[in-house]
């Protein structure tokens, strides 16, 4: 899952973008309102955390024009502010939830998950592939009822394949939406990431749900392999 955090205290936006990498996300940070608005209309995102005092231009401005670019990506409103106003202001302007500073990056976490739950309707709370099943909410993977157990990055890439069964993924494509925006390494990190995805639940059960495509990169195969 692909996140933009929109945050000029770098300690906090910092603190934010490490907690949720360490859940399996891909976060993409600006530090002012202008690159926000940038980034929201002209990138994918799962869900935006969007902090309301911002230099260049607030929150409230950079939510305005998120809507207005008809990028409909479930927001939640950051502020040091706690007045019922800002509040209606923010959900007025299109602000799926709100949250004031300080507080528990746990219940942040929580939040941005239900928020891309409910934001994306359509995809159901637990995904599934055959008798390949992941639960984005629990970390949970299962095939043919064992849990498997992934790294965060190994899980983002299954995720990410799950998101979009049956359909041929470049390595390119895929590097865009699960690594770091700031990775600049070699595009066969994906190969090797697949391979390891395979090892675990393709080899010991006899499966064949990644496939790849030759001259154009991998899919994953709806039935599960």
């Amino acid at each position: 899952m692909r996140v933009l955090l929109v945050e000029d205290e770098v300690r906090l936006a910092d603190t934010i973008k490490r907690g949720l990498v360490d859940h399996g996300f891909v976060v993409d940070v600006a530090h002012d309102g202008n690159e926000g608005l940038w980034l929201a209309t002209e990138k994918t995102f799962d869900a935006i955390i969007l902090d309301i005092m911002l230099p260049g231009m607030n929150g409230y401005d950079v939510l305005k024009g998120i809507r207005q670019h008809r990028v409909w990506a479930p927001v939640l409103m950051l502020t040091a502010k706690d007045g019922e106003f800002d509040q209606v202001d923010a959900f007025d302007l299109g602000a799926d939830d709100y949250l004031t500073k300080p507080f528990s990056f746990i219940v942040l976490l929580a939040r941005v998950r239900a928020l891309i739950r409910r934001g994306a309707p359509e995809r159901p709370m637990i995904m599934q592939a055959g008798d390949l099943s992941l639960d984005p909410t629990t970390h949970r993977v299962t095939r043919a009822g064992a849990d498997v157990t992934l790294t965060p990055k190994e899980f983002a890439l299954l995720q990410f394949f799950m998101q979009h069964p049956g359909e041929a993924m470049t390595k390119s494509h895929i590097l865009d939406n699960v690594w770091d925006a700031a990775y600049d390494g070699d595009l066969n990190v994906v190969e090797v990431y697949v391979r390891y995805l395979r090892l675990k639940l393709d080899v010991p059960f006899g499966r064949h749900a990644l496939e790849t495509i030759r001259g154009v990169g991998y899919r994953l195969d709806p039935a599960g392999g």
